[in-house]
């Protein structure tokens, strides 16, 4: 009688940890996939906002209809500086009437043209203050000297492939840091500059103090 009182505890353990086992590794398996979602999808749209650029500018447009190059609005200065973004005035120079009927085409005109005001572009591969880029380092005529290049081709080795595009892709900022998503990291330049095998071996230094200031 004794022994089947001192084994009780015994069994209500055995029963309790069968129990807990009942469901197998199925909680775990859930807890898994919600992380993963959570992780890959939900903070990810949580941490970025999405915005639109202020006028819906068609690169297919300019580069297809219009037989522009790239280098007619973003090109090199005098002084080996990289002008990014065309001013109004620039744009005023085919834009000085209205060239079609276009909702974007009526927006940029009156708002912008007729106004003398300036585009508060979204840059979407602009670097930290702490990163030194030259353009004009990475140019076609200095990349070509070991490539063969297209304007093209150069351009979106590291920036979106904007040619074909027929309105601007949607601007997404980090809530936290307040740069794009799609500014270069560290290990994309390294693609080039540390990866032989990639594009062929630069001959660059990889001393932090190159890039970093």
């Amino acid at each position: 009688m004794e022994d089947r009182q001192n084994n009780a505890p015994s069994h209500e353990k055995a029963r309790s940890l069968a129990k807990r086992l009942e469901f197998g590794p199925a909680p775990f398996i859930v807890g898994l996939v919600v992380a993963l979602v959570f992780g890959w999808w939900i903070f990810p749209e949580l941490l970025f906002s999405r915005q639109d650029q202020p006028v819906q500018f068609s690169h297919e447009t300019h580069l297809k209809d219009a037989s522009l190059d790239c280098s007619v609005c973003h090109h090199l200065r005098a002084d080996g500086t990289f002008d990014a973004l065309p001013s109004t005035k620039d744009c005023a120079v085919c834009h000085s009437q209205m060239l079609g009927k276009s909702e974007a085409e009526r927006v940029f005109f009156n708002e912008y043209v007729k106004k003398g005001k300036e585009v508060d572009w979204k840059v979407y591969q602009k670097q930290p203050d702490n990163v030194f880029f030259s353009h004009a380092v990475h140019s076609l005529a200095t990349c070509n000297n070991c490539h063969e290049f297209s304007e093209r081709e150069l351009c979106s080795t590291c920036h979106l492939d904007m040619a074909s595009s027929k309105k601007p892709p949607v601007f997404r900022e980090n809530r936290i840091s307040g740069y794009s998503q799609n500014t270069m990291k560290m290990w994309q330049c390294e693609a080039c500059h540390a990866n032989p095998n990639h594009l062929g071996s630069t001959n660059a230094s990889n001393a932090c103090f190159v890039c970093h200031k």
